[in-house]
């Protein structure tokens, strides 16, 4: 728009200066119209063959790992930019090393950049740049703007395509985390072969006071007459259930302490690495629902080599807020939950209810264990219920060794 003002003014000069024959003025109303004109063809095709492209370095990192963020851009045409600018928009919570981003929205940033290209150039720029946050984080999209020399004319271009980083949370050995490993997986070992699959069937035999109604083999207990109880094969699988509490203030308050929760997924994490390397089937369960879809985060139960990265992306993405109290998740999957399979809760604040559903577990035959993380005050679980505990006193983004001692 300012450069059809420019011609407008100019065609009306040279209108005047023909009316009152003014040579000299309208020699410059000329002047003024070839500018304009090779300003409004250079507009034109600014932008005309030019390509961007903006890559990561890596697309998967852990919390405090640095990564290059790098852009590129290409002209492919006769035609040299006196200036290009490109707006790429970023996260907030990758840091940049060098450069300096300015906030837009909330939980964004944007990082400009003006440079001239000349015909037939390519110019690439690198930034470093740290990963502060765990989380799944987009890049892009980008704005790439031009004009001509004179700065009467503009043109801009939206780069719509994204990339993506996932930055996973610190993983710490479980020794580090002051938990003796032996012991703290011993009791599962120790019934590694007692427990029976109720989906292998190794036969039946006679019906004795105490059996369950429903191991009743009834096809064979119509052919022989008498009731026959089902054997089952003994398994040597032990699963782990590993539960996340995300709610990091006692109920009713609501809010959360990112210390606390950090602490909790750093200790998720470790326990599952490390029992995924003892050979165990881990899962993992969190009381809130995904950002992208409607169910809870669920992982199930696997050894799969790529189990760890499921579960380590699972808590990368989880936010503060709880969608029921885990009590009532944990109850709504202890039906679903592999035969024989230890329950591991983590909470920074176990609720009375929590307690009870635990003791449950435990009187129907589960293993339960609780990692407690935070506070000072013991817990009165009202049984023989197995508590850890993991001090608050570090803050989460630098602790080494967290001590976990057994209430």
């Amino acid at each position: 728009m300012r450069g059809d003002y420019w011609l407008f003014i100019a065609i009306l000069i040279l209108i005047v200066s023909l009316a009152l024959h003014q040579v000299p003025l309208a020699l410059v109303s000329m002047l003024f119209l070839l500018t304009g004109g090779i300003s409004r063809l250079w507009n034109r095709y600014c932008l005309h063959r030019v390509e961007y492209r903006r890559s990561l370095s890596q697309s998967a990192v852990f919390f405090g790992e640095e990564i290059i963020f790098e852009i590129e851009l290409t002209n492919r045409k006769p035609l040299p930019l006196p200036w290009l600018q490109i707006d790429d928009e970023l996260p907030e919570h990758v840091t940049l090393l060098k450069g300096k981003a300015e906030d837009t929205i909330e939980g964004r940033v944007l990082l400009s950049n003006i440079f001239p290209i000349n015909m037939y150039h390519r110019v690439k720029r690198r930034f470093p740049m740290r990963c502060s946050r765990r989380g799944s984080f987009v890049f892009g999209p980008t704005r790439i703007r031009s004009g001509d020399l004179f700065g009467f004319f503009r043109r801009e271009r939206i780069y719509e395509k994204l990339d993506y980083l996932m930055v996973y949370p610190r993983l710490v050995s479980l020794d580090s985390l002051g938990i003796p490993s032996r012991q703290f997986f011993g009791d599962i070992r120790l019934k590694r072969h007692i427990f029976q699959d109720p989906v292998l069937t190794a036969g039946v035999r006679d019906y004795v006071s105490g059996d369950s109604l429903k191991r009743i083999h009834w096809k064979t207990t119509a052919r022989l007459g008498r009731l026959q109880t089902k054997v089952f094969e003994p398994t040597t699988t032990v699963d782990i259930s590993l539960f996340l509490d995300v709610r990091t203030l006692k109920a009713p308050l609501w809010g959360s302490s990112f210390q606390l929760q950090e602490l909790g997924i750093i200790a998720a994490a470790a326990i599952a690495r490390h029992a995924l390397e003892g050979g165990f089937r881990v899962g993992l369960y969190v009381n809130q629902i995904t950002r992208f879809s409607r169910g809870m985060v669920r992982v199930p139960h696997s050894q799969h080599p790529d189990q760890l990265v499921r579960i380590l992306e699972a808590l990368a993405q989880l936010h503060q807020v709880e969608t029921i109290p885990i009590a009532r998740f944990i109850r709504q999957e202890a039906g679903t939950l592999p035969w024989g399979s230890t329950v591991m809760v983590i909470s920074a604040h176990p609720a009375d209810e929590l307690l009870a559903t635990l003791l449950e577990l435990k009187r129907v035959g589960r293993s339960v264990a609780l990692v407690k993380v935070g506070g000072d005050e013991p817990l009165e679980a009202g049984g023989s219920l197995t508590v850890y505990h993991i001090s608050d006193s570090v803050a989460w983004d630098v602790v080494q060794q967290i001590g976990l001692s057994e209430e």
